[in-house]
Order: structure tokens, then C-alpha cells, then sequence
């Protein structure tokens, strides 16, 4: 099986910033594509950003030129840098894994979700 254990949420004042850390581990043979989602109260899951094993990133536009997405393929690690957080960046951060196991078939994998508080 697959583990994807975050850290990195917190409270933080409007304009400041967060790093958030996803490390994957387990029966793990490739990983795909990993990403961040986020889900405010109220609302739906969203996507936040995602990165390609080859590192295509692709970014919500209400975060674009704030949020940089990483990851180390090494650690099995995605980052999510969050510079000029908006009260409404608040939401609980998801991230997100496609991961192919050692019996090679493939299946999606989310972390346990991490809170980000982005005060006035």
C-alpha cells in the first residue's frame, strides 16, 4: 500500500506564506502525475496545481504568479510554495499522487488534508 502523509498548514496574516510538503511512500514503482487540491467549507474540492513526472505544472488562475508547485522525484515529494496568501486561499489542502505499484497497476492516492488560514 501507499501513504501520503502533508505537512505545512498553519494560520498565517494576508500577504504572507506557507510551504506545504506531501511525501509518498510504500509499494510505490512510478509516480505520475502529483498535485495539490484545496476545499473551502461550503464549497467543492478544487484543483490547486499540478506537476507531471516530466515536470509540466499546470496552476488554477486565481493562484498563478503566487503558488509554485515542486517535487522532488528522489523523495517522492511534491511541495506547494505559497507566497501572497489571500483570506481566500483558505480552504483544507489536499495533495494528490498517481502512482503505478510494483504489481504495475495504477491508482490515485490523496494525503489526509492539511488546514490553511489565511487571516484579514
Amino acid at each position: 500500500q501507499v501513504q501520503m502523509v502533508e505537512s505545512g498548514g498553519g494560520l498565517v496574516q494576508t500577504g504572507g506564506s506557507l510551504r506545504l510538503s506531501c511525501a509518498a511512500s510504500g509499494s510505490i514503482y512510478s509516480i505520475n502525475t502529483m498535485g495539490w487540491y484545496r476545499q473551502a467549507a461550503g464549497k467543492q474540492r478544487e484543483l490547486v496545481a499540478t506537476m507531471t513526472s516530466g515536470g509540466r505544472t499546470n496552476y488554477v488562475d486565481s493562484v498563478k504568479g503566487r503558488f509554485t508547485i515542486s517535487r522532488d522525484n528522489a523523495k517522492n515529494t511534491v511541495y506547494l510554495q505559497m507566497n501572497s496568501l489571500k483570506p481566500e486561499d483558505t480552504a483544507v489542502y489536499y495533495c494528490y499522487a498517481g502512482i503505478t505499484l510494483w504489481a504495475r497497476n495504477n491508482r490515485d492516492y490523496w494525503g489526509q488534508g492539511t488546514q490553511v488560514t489565511v487571516s484579514s
